[in-house]
């Protein structure tokens, strides 16, 4: 399950902006070794908008059309599995993932993204790769990646092996830039993609809700990044804080991510 809440338009926005300079900027220098989020860091997850976070935030969660934010730990949310709504025309006709009448397969939880042709990893890492060196351009700390599991969607035509093998090729990339390597959901593969994609860490949505927490804890110890939603809480809020298998980094927001300056904003923490 998940609630992405991109920028399409920022991102063709953005992309318009680099064309214009001629290049993109070039990367800082990447660590001897990806840095992971801070062992239970707050978390703020903006991917529904950039704003300043609250006090006490130590890692934030922005679309890769965003800015990362000086002197708190950013991840880069990038879709690389499915088509970011309105960014459907920039991709090559023969990766996406088509059915027996030669029509594009549409998500069905997200009428307006479709399915990538998985098993055309390299062709699709060459598209996605850019825009994990433009995180790292952009000063973010960490990538996370959306939709591993977006082959269980599909009937079969798809496999979890062509999932791993993109999400390896995403991954080796994410690393040489010196990016950290974020899993978003997929509790069921979790030990697969951290040992044979080389993930670092999780980004989890409604863990606590489905009783999925330590389904990524076993796994990924302290990083493990959680986010649950007001319209879906197994009990209440503070329940979810006290719970030992609810992740030290946890966040409540509301369902579509909104800013402050929305009424039906919600950010609350544990503690």
């Amino acid at each position: 399950m998940t609630v992405r809440r991109a920028l399409p338009l920022l991102a063709a926005t953005a992309l318009l902006l680099t064309g214009c300079a001629g290049q993109s900027p070039p990367p800082h220098d990447p660590p001897a070794r990806p840095q992971l989020p801070p062992a239970g860091g707050q978390l703020d997850y903006q991917l529904g908008g950039a704003y300043d976070p609250p006090d006490g935030v130590n890692v934030v969660v922005r679309d890769r059309a965003a800015a990362s934010v000086d002197d708190l730990y950013s991840v880069c949310y990038v879709n690389g599995f499915q088509t970011q709504p309105g960014e459907l025309d920039a991709w090559p006709e023969d990766l996406l993932l088509r059915d027996d009448d030669g029509e594009p397969v549409i998500d069905p939880d997200w009428p307006d993204e479709v399915i990538l042709d998985t098993r055309k990893a390299e062709e699709i890492a060459k598209i996605v790769g850019p825009w994990i060196r433009d995180c790292a351009s952009d000063w973010f700390d960490a990538v996370e990646f959306d939709n591993l599991d977006t082959y269980t969607r599909t009937d079969g035509a798809l496999s979890r092996d062509d999932a791993l093998d993109l999400a390896t090729l995403l991954v080796d990339t994410a690393h040489d830039v010196g990016l950290a390597a974020g899993q978003k959901n997929a509790d069921e593969d979790a030990p697969l993609l951290h040992s044979r994609a080389g993930f670092d860490f999780a980004v989890v949505e409604e863990c606590a809700a489905y009783a999925e927490c330590s389904a990524y804890t076993e796994v990924y110890g302290d990083h493990v990044l959680a986010i649950e939603y007001t319209d879906n809480l197994p009990r209440p809020w503070d329940e979810v804080c006290a719970d030992p298998e609810t992740p030290a980094s946890v966040v409540l927001r509301d369902r579509d991510l909104l800013t402050p300056e929305d009424p039906a904003y919600v950010f609350e923490t544990c503690g």
